[in-house]
């Protein structure tokens, strides 16, 4: 019985920009790829890094590192596309790397309005507590409608 998961833990996948960690919840996430061929879309925002056919499906896929204005990095072997689902729509999410998968009660998500007030930080769910890291964990709805207004 100890292998239960009670419906008060969340899982989220954690991926790493940079050096900092994300997380976000696996309930909005229908898989993870390799990076694959990107094709550029003229006159879409800078961080759409362009579009991906995966099994037919025309997805979008956004580069988190300009969306976040951190400094460009080389893909590696570890680049993976997150695709994740929102009211039906796929897109996906360009990352360094995938981490982990990582499963967190409710006292362990900090919330951030404690820390800000910043409008601009209204895509930040939460920051999650695990043994002495800190995963930043992302509300993916509200980022997407956030880039929408840019």
């Amino acid at each position: 019985m100890e292998n239960v998961i009670s419906s008060d833990i969340k899982q989220f996948i954690v991926f790493r920009l940079g050096n900092e960690e994300y997380g976000l919840d696996t309930l909005k996430i229908t898989t993870i790829v390799r990076m694959m061929t990107i094709t550029r879309v003229p006159k879409t925002p800078s961080f759409i890094k362009g579009v991906i056919n995966l099994r037919g499906d025309i997805i979008p896929v956004m580069d988190l590192r300009k969306r976040f204005n951190l400094s460009e990095s080389e893909e590696t072997e570890d680049t993976r596309i997150i695709i994740i689902k929102i009211d039906e729509i796929l897109i996906g999410v360009m990352v360094d790397a995938v981490v982990e998968v990582l499963h967190l009660t409710e006292e362990s998500i900090e919330n951030v309005t404690n820390f800000t007030n910043d409008l601009s930080m209204d895509y930040i769910f939460g920051v999650g507590k695990v043994d002495n890291r800190i995963v930043t964990l992302l509300n993916f709805e509200k980022l997407i409608k956030f880039s929408n207004n840019e």
